[in-house]
């Protein structure tokens, strides 16, 4: 009830001053009309007017009334710069902190009920910076001032704190008001708005968002590296740490523009995509595809077979395309373009040196302006109780060990039902293991629609994959040769005997070993960056797995140019990584390619959406490739062809993905689409034809039962 006495008393009061017309007092028009008489009662009471003034300035700001501004320019013309100054900074302040604390308790509590999930990574800033945050803002006026003080009110910042930042952030700027508000107070005539002061003055507020821009950025520099020597020479101008696609791009790009740049790599070039990730999973992903068609070769007309083959060729394919990619990523091929490769470990020792432990054994040090982590990411293996007792084997490790199998294992068991988890043991059932895959969730690729999940688990199922979803793998143990993985459902234990483990539930960035520690560069499970992917020291970046938020090698590749040309051309113009358009795929049998929004997602976050869809049992190319499955479904903005996301599920799917990402990135709505040419018969129309869906749902009928009627006329 207190809560609701004060809200109302507020909107009364706040009523009353539009109901009797109060803002037009604080207008440019009314300062002018008043000025005369204002400085009239200032002569005869200067404290007295001065207090009055102060109380009016506190309640207007405190009510988050509109007219500050037109306050601050009255008191540079009423008490000049210096007490006007004085009188508006602690007023400004006294206000702002009172709207501060009444929208604490009048709103806090409702908003981070409903809004704490999305709100929690802001609360997190705030609970750690939340000061610098207030000051930043206050320091650049294009922020709304009221603004400011209710949405502060909404988080766990202290009220004192809320009150000192204010109180100096906003300094600079009351002066350059109150300074704008002298020389507004000396116009005799319209001719005066051309005096040098006055234009000076308005100059001042032109510039001071960027003048305040560039301060913080040095104020934010001398905290982070007051306890290090900037070095006075350097011997390169990036080094880039991680020979993956994050870095492989990053060190790319600065070859090409001419820095000098150095690349650290300890183990592969290429990373985890070439050697143990995109590259050989696809290539496996390929031959079990074929021995698949073999089985059901009657779907072509032909006889069907059961596959004859050697695992150890099988898997020595896989070896063959690495090495056959392998050049596209070599140590040759990079330093032909004029990157300094190193092998070795590398750690950051100071925000400009970093130390290589060579790979033959010696040391090295170098320094450079700016240094891009770009380290990768490695398989989680979860804890569980006698894991490392039956062995186990992860997508780094299996490419080496299972190539010295003269067979697939009997019986596979693969923990996770994610991506990478679902491929493998799709690919390892068509090659003839006895598969069994573990997902504690209620199902698998939880990413993505319910839909989806359950048209890619069907078809798994008839590869004939026991898919155990919302099982929780507890404990393994041996007995001799025989291997258990003890998994429990709803307290039910059940036992699943296997031959070999595949732990696929997900990967972690790799951040020990390069000196973060050390430098006090903040990690949560990836490194922590801002927008323009800079840590903690502006000079160091990260890109790729290792910063997240997505680990897809595209998006690796995406964050190094900007990690890298911030880096580089930083100190001109900065560029904040662009995540809008995200498309990512999984290649399983059906393909699953999606880009921005799901149905899922947008439900969780409350966005409004039109579904249209198009069955891809009704494409011809489909048809006459025998695999007529699947679907595109496109979401819209209501009544809109604009694209909020689409997924698409079949064959080709991650190859169908890219003309709906252009478009997203583009602005591009489906009226787009459907009026460019495909070639026919081609997957690609499916693309045509869902946006053709779009135009049907959509076409005016009021204007179609009129042309009816038209055409009906013109026959006679």
């Amino acid at each position: 009830m207190k809560k609701i006495g004060l809200l109302v008393l507020i909107a009364a009061i706040v009523a009353g001053f539009f109901y009797f017309d109060l803002h037009q007092l604080l207008t440019l028009e009314g300062l002018k009309s008043g000025l005369v008489q204002f400085e009239e009662w200032r002569s005869a009471s200067p404290v007295l007017v001065a207090g009055v003034f102060l109380l009016l300035y506190v309640a207007v700001t405190a009510l988050s009334l509109p007219g500050a501004v037109i306050m601050t320019l009255a008191a540079g013309a009423l008490f000049g710069l210096f007490w006007g100054t004085v009188i508006v900074s602690f007023a400004s302040s006294i206000g702002a902190t009172l709207a501060f604390l009444a929208s604490r308790y009048l709103l806090q509590d409702t908003v981070q009920k409903r809004f704490g999930d999305r709100l929690k990574a802001f609360n997190e800033g705030v609970e750690k910076e939340g000061a610098f945050y207030l000051f930043t803002l206050r320091l650049v006026p294009v922020f709304p001032f009221f603004l400011i003080n209710l949405l502060m009110g909404l988080t766990a910042l202290k009220a004192f704190t809320f009150y000192w930042v204010s109180q100096l952030g906003m300094l600079v700027g009351t002066v350059v008001y109150v300074n704008a508000g002298t020389q507004l107070g000396q116009l005799e005539s319209l001719s005066g708005i051309l005096s040098p002061a006055l234009l000076l003055s308005f100059v001042l507020l032109g510039v001071f968002p960027l003048i305040a821009k560039k301060l913080l950025g040095v104020i934010k520099a001398r905290r982070v590296y007051a306890n290090f020597t900037k070095p006075k020479k350097f011997d390169r101008n990036l080094i880039v740490i991680g020979g993956g696609a994050g870095g492989l791009v990053s060190a790319y790009i600065a070859a090409a523009v001419k820095a000098k740049v150095t690349l650290v790599e300890a183990h592969k070039m290429g990373g985890d995509c070439l050697n143990y990730g995109c590259i050989p999973s696809k290539a496996i992903i390929k031959s079990a595809k074929v021995a698949q068609q073999m089985r059901h070769a009657e779907k072509y007309g032909l006889e069907a077979s059961q596959p004859n083959f050697s695992f150890k060729k099988v898997m020595q394919r896989v070896h063959d395309v690495i090495a056959k990619v392998e050049p596209h990523d070599s140590v040759e091929r990079y330093t032909e373009l004029g990157v300094d490769v190193v092998q070795g470990y590398a750690t950051i020792v100071d925000p400009w040196t970093v130390e290589i432990k060579l790979n033959d054994g010696g040391t090295q040090r170098l320094t450079a302006r700016s240094i891009v982590l770009a380290t990768g990411a490695r398989p989680f293996v979860p804890p569980i109780p006698g894991l490392d007792d039956v062995g186990y084997y992860t997508s780094d490790t299996l490419w080496e060990e299972f190539a010295k199998f003269d067979e697939p294992p009997k019986r596979l068991v693969v923990l996770g039902g994610g991506p990478i988890g679902s491929e493998l043991a799709q690919s390892f059932a068509r090659l003839g293991s006895t598969v069994t895959q573990v997902e504690r969730s209620s199902r698998i690729m939880i990413r993505e629609d319910e839909e989806v999940s359950e048209l890619v688990q069907e078809s798994m199922r008839a590869d004939g994959i026991n898919i155990l979803t919302s099982h929780n793998a507890i404990r393994c143990e041996k007995e001799g040769d025989v291997k258990r993985l003890i998994v429990e459902k709803d307290g039910q234990e059940s036992v699943i005997e296997f031959d070999a483990l595949l732990c696929a539930v997900g990967r972690e960035a790799r951040l020990e070993g390069y000196g973060l520690e050390n430098l006090g560069i903040e990690t949560k499970r990836t490194i922590v960056t801002n927008d323009y992917l800079e840590t903690l020291f502006p000079n160091i970046y990260a890109a790729g797995d290792v910063a997240g938020p997505y680990q897809f090698t595209h998006v690796a590749a995406h964050q190094a140019w900007y990690a890298a040309v911030n880096a580089l051309f930083g100190t001109f113009k900065k560029f904040r990584a662009d995540y809008r358009v995200i498309p990512w795929a999984t290649f399983v049998d059906p393909e699953v390619a999606r880009v921005g929004l799901s149905e899922q997602d947008a439900k969780e976050q409350g966005i409004a959406y039109e579904v249209v869809r198009y069955g891809l049992d009704d494409l011809d190319r489909a048809i006459a490739d025998s695999a007529d499955h699947g679907f595109v479904k496109v979401l819209t903005v209501p009544g809109k062809d604009k694209i909020l996301g689409v997924t698409i599920v079949g064959e080709h799917a991650g190859d169908l993905l890219p003309e709906f990402v252009l478009a997203m990135k583009h602005g591009l709505g489906l009226n787009k689409i459907l009026g460019t040419i495909h070639t026919y018969p081609t997957w690609a129309e499916s693309n045509k034809y869902a946006a053709g869906e779009w135009k049907r749902a959509h076409a005016p009928q009021g204007v179609l039962n009129w042309l009816e009627k038209y055409h009906t006329w013109r026959r006679g």
